[in-house]
């Protein structure tokens, strides 16, 4: 099955998802093909991706080359891609899968996610692609345009992807558990997965119990905590977890990476992490987890750095940012 590479991450009980997965966020479009192929070569073989990433159709030029060196077949990789806010009227949600399957150059996706509990106004792919937050950047005075749509219809329309043989499973993303509460109480096709932010300053324990009861399989994204933020100023320098005295100290005395001992903590706890890279040498490295563990007391001593410190809160940044207070986890 790996074809003798013993880098590649497991894969996760259940839905069999790699343990680890190569975020796309950020990476930018330059750089990405020969990338992600170079991440395929070394043993990646899960892939987080997004319409609103702007970079699927560069991400599926490097799985495309990947896949002509003959390093896995497609049946090996696991897709991940995300439904944008702006399409979540029942009537976009097949085109813009479709557009995603395009631009990734796959005939179908392994998982397919609702990126956020947050629908608005529809802007059609000739406008904007990605359209992002706003309805219209050029207006004077620029926010956001929520739309009222309910959960249940895009849901509905995601269900139907399956059906049809565009995706394999569907799931979601940024959710608390009284929204999936919700959505369990009427989903046909139940969600495989939530994906959100997880690292050892926000532990959501209570969050992780109440999907690992409900048989949902949780993606922690920004494993390595406040670096993708801090250039976006929705991070302080001084909150790094990669700089963090406990994690430093537990990577010395173990001869890893602080970067290797935040994804074993992840996977350890159960969940399947998405950190992401744009240094090819970073790749092996982040891959190299599966050959120690923590103990107990080990595993406590970063799960007790908890301070629900959230980086990526719509709550902040999209009244920063978009003009628009938004908050979704209160």
């Amino acid at each position: 099955m790996h074809h003798g590479n013993e880098n590649t991450a497991p894969l996760a009980p259940g839905i069999g998802i790699p343990w680890l997965g190569l975020g796309t966020w950020k990476i930018p479009e330059s750089l990405a093909p020969d990338l992600i192929r170079e991440a395929v070569r070394v043993g990646w073989r899960h892939f987080d991706c997004a319409c609103d990433y702007g970079n699927e159709s560069a991400v599926g030029q490097g799985l495309a080359l990947a896949l002509a060196d003959g390093h896995c077949r497609r049946e090996e990789l696991w897709i991940t891609s995300k439904l944008w806010n702006t399409y979540h009227q029942p009537q976009h949600v097949r085109p813009a899968c479709e557009r995603s399957l395009r631009d990734l150059r796959l005939d179908w996706l392994d998982l397919y996610l609702l990126h956020f509990p947050i629908s608005l106004a529809f802007v059609p792919f000739e406008v904007r692609y990605p359209p992002g937050w706003l309805s219209d950047p050029q207006a004077p005075s620029v926010g956001m345009k929520p739309i009222r749509v309910p959960l249940a219809e895009t849901w509905g329309a995601m269900e139907e992807l399956v059906r049809a043989g565009l995706v394999r499973r569907i799931g979601v993303c940024n959710m608390g558990t009284a929204l999936l509460r919700d959505l369990l109480s009427y989903a046909a096709i139940r969600p495989a997965v939530l994906q959100v932010e997880m690292h050892p300053y926000l532990t959501q324990e209570r969050l992780l119990r109440f999907c690992r009861e409900e048989g949902i399989a949780v993606t922690a994204f920004s494993p390595f905590g406040a670096d993708s933020y801090v250039p976006l100023g929705m991070a302080g320098r001084g909150e790094s977890l990669l700089q963090d005295p406990v994690v430093a100290t537990l990577a010395e005395r173990l001869g890893r990476t602080p970067a290797q001992i935040l994804l074993r903590w992840a996977v350890q706890r159960g969940t399947i992490a998405i950190p992401k890279t744009q240094r090819p040498a970073r790749l092996r490295e982040n891959l190299a987890i599966f050959d120690f563990s923590l103990d107990d007391e080990q595993m406590h001593s970063l799960s007790a750095l908890n301070r629900n410190r959230r980086f990526n809160d719509p709550g902040e940044f999209c009244e920063k940012a978009f003009h628009t207070f938004f908050p979704i986890f209160d």
